[in-house]
């Protein structure tokens, strides 16, 4: 099993990167391949919405996007992770994940999210509420800890002093170890849910 998880902190070690390690740490221990991507300090721009990754299968900006694709096909979890700006997640992060989530066109579902936010103070369930909608449109189960999936600090690594954080990083990765072990049985058990031929329908029709 493999867990990838995407760093979206401009800082390579900050407070981000501090409670994706402390999840690391639990999916080592339990045998989970992990590997964290740090996109954070990346230059990616957003999607235009030219179409052509439905062509193609790939995104038109050949960059860490499409290196990433076949990372996420392959894993069988999804941590994604962001600092807090202005109660949001980093622009470049949801760049990143924008063009990820659209431009792939391989079955998502029954792979298990988890989303985590860090920051100083507030806009932390904001960014939360954010980061968890790419799994829900994707048929992504989500994955839950002890409370709302957060770490507080203000200057890089002081995340490592909020103890109840660091708890909630643990329990969020057990419970996300336990998700992704209990849908792989009921996959080989019973397969996967049926799926409806999809409805699209616009407001103005």
């Amino acid at each position: 099993m493999k867990v990838l998880m995407i760093n979206g902190s401009p800082r390579v070690h900050g407070n981000t990167y501090i409670a994706l390690h402390e999840m690391e740490k639990v999916f080592t221990n339990s045998g989970i391949e992990t590997e964290i991507l740090h996109v954070g300090n990346k230059d990616i721009r957003g999607c235009i919405a030219c179409t052509s990754c439905a062509k193609t299968g790939k995104c038109v900006f050949d960059d860490i996007v499409n290196e990433t694709a076949p990372k996420f096909e392959e894993c069988n979890g999804l941590v994604i992770g962001s600092p807090v700006y202005y109660a949001s997640a980093n622009a470049t992060l949801i760049a990143f994940l924008t063009r990820l989530f659209y431009s792939t066109h391989f079955d998502k579902a029954m792979k298990v999210g988890a989303a985590v936010a860090a920051a100083r103070r507030g806009g932390l369930s904001s960014t939360f509420d954010e980061l968890n909608k790419f799994f829900t449109i994707s048929g992504m189960p989500v994955a839950s800890g002890q409370y709302w999936n957060s770490i507080h600090g203000r200057e890089a690594g002081e995340a490592s002093q909020d103890i109840e954080g660091l708890q909630s990083m643990r329990t969020l990765a057990n419970n996300m170890t336990f998700l992704m072990k209990s849908i792989a049985l009921g996959k080989k058990t019973f397969g996967l849910p049926e799926k409806e031929p999809f409805q699209r329908t616009n407001f103005i029709r």
